[in-house]
């Protein structure tokens, strides 16, 4: 695990720029929770969750020699694995519009009751709720659904998603601000189909 105190990081490092096989692989294992943690947070659809941190590890290995030190490794390789995910999402193909039509019955009802106010989601709704929530998500670009994943579903401040990311702390707030705004339009715009 990334956060294992009695795991020779360093010692570890120096033995895969060596090409020490062995290193490479107690590498990845001890990396494997933070980077599985992060892409399961950001996958994009049609992509399997091995593969892609798979991926990430190729890109971490390839670009060990530009790693100087002036963040901890896994911070790192966190940074590849966030912009990895950004970079699928980003190629797929365009969504088509989001319809009423393009839930299922328990979304419709989920989405039914927030409209009508009711605050109590049955529990076996939760699922549809969670569902309906990443349909709407995905509508956005992908840096957008990223800032509403880290700020509200991950609870991360805007240091963290600064340390991440890379933007700036003012890019954080703006980016999230128009997010925000854009998922409300997409809610406004489903609520207005459905009562079509």
């Amino acid at each position: 695990m990334a956060d294992d105190q009695s795991f020779d990081l360093a010692g570890c490092l120096d033995r895969v720029r060596l090409r020490d096989q062995a290193a490479a692989r107690e590498l990845v294992e001890h990396l494997h929770p933070l980077v599985i943690r992060i892409v399961r947070s950001h996958l994009p659809r049609r992509v399997s969750e091995e593969d892609l941190a798979q991926e990430i590890f190729m890109k971490m290995f390839t670009r060990l020699a530009q790693y100087q030190g002036a963040v901890p490794f896994p911070h790192w390789v966190s940074r590849i694995a966030v912009t990895t995910c950004i970079d699928h999402l980003r190629a797929q193909k365009r969504r088509p519009e989001f319809r009423w039509a393009d839930l299922s019955e328990n979304e419709a009802e989920v989405l039914d009751a927030v409209m009508t106010n009711e605050n109590d989601v049955a529990a076996n709704d939760s699922f549809a709720a969670h569902e309906l929530v990443h349909k709407l998500l995905d509508q956005l670009k992908p840096d957008d659904r990223l800032v509403i994943q880290f700020l509200d579903l991950e609870q991360k401040t805007i240091a963290e998603i600064c340390a991440l990311t890379g933007w700036n702390t003012s890019l954080v707030k703006v980016r999230a601000f128009r997010a925000r705004r854009k998922l409300r339009k997409l809610f406004e715009e489903l609520k207005r189909k459905e009562r079509s």
